[in-house]
């Protein structure tokens, strides 16, 4: 099995503490993932449980997969910019991946602000294929609907969220472009506190679709 890489990502800034599970040996992956994690003025970091898991889950249907922490999150240089840079941490993840495994597309997964971010990056960089939205705030798009892109997209949303209402995120992703899908997790809240295992198992089977 792939051993679990610590590493920094150089940026202008300094540098992004991320960590890599990369592919077993002798895999031959069809994907690489990004994951990108919650709010960093809530405490949110790539150590979140809900990153971790879609990352877990990412990495164990072969998939290469990348967390980091945003600039100024756990030992990433730089400060918190209201989202801007964070978009731009997003790219520096990305080019080290396309780096690590050029040509091999990335599908890119995000948490809350991560998917915020995230999302908003994906749908204008050619190398993300997939994108998959966990408890998406559909307030900070302020009208943004990722017009123009026509990957595919999941949303998992917890019917319960107390943080991003379901109904207003449903809302909000009637007007993204096709393909897309949106599934709710019934008594979920923001953090899928005892559904994860759901969450596994929705991710799992639009990774197949792909």
């Amino acid at each position: 099995m792939g051993q679990i890489l610590h590493i920094n990502i150089p940026t202008p800034q300094g540098h992004l503490e991320a960590i890599l599970k990369p592919e077993e040996q002798g895999a031959i992956p069809k994907f690489a993932g990004l994951v990108c994690h919650p709010h960093p003025l809530g405490g949110g970091t790539m150590h979140n449980k809900v990153v971790f898991k879609v990352a877990q889950t990412l990495q164990a249907i072969h998939i290469p997969t990348l967390r980091f922490n945003f600039r100024g999150v756990g030992h990433s240089t730089g400060t918190y910019d209201e989202g801007r840079g964070e978009m731009e941490d997003v790219r520096f993840a990305l080019e080290f991946l396309s780096r690590r495994y050029p040509g091999l597309p990335v599908v890119l997964a995000g948490f809350s602000f991560g998917a915020y971010v995230g999302l908003r990056v994906a749908a204008a960089d050619d190398r993300v294929q997939a994108m998959i939205g966990l408890g998406v705030p559909a307030r900070m798009f302020e009208g943004e609907t990722l017009q123009g892109s026509h990957k595919p997209k999941l949303l998992i949303h917890g019917t319960e969220d107390e943080l991003a209402p379901y109904d207003l995120t449903a809302k909000w992703f009637e007007r993204v472009p096709a393909p897309k899908s949106m599934v709710a997790v019934q008594g979920a809240d923001h953090f899928f506190r005892d559904h994860l295992g759901e969450v596994e198992a929705i991710i799992i089977g639009f990774v197949q679709t792909l």
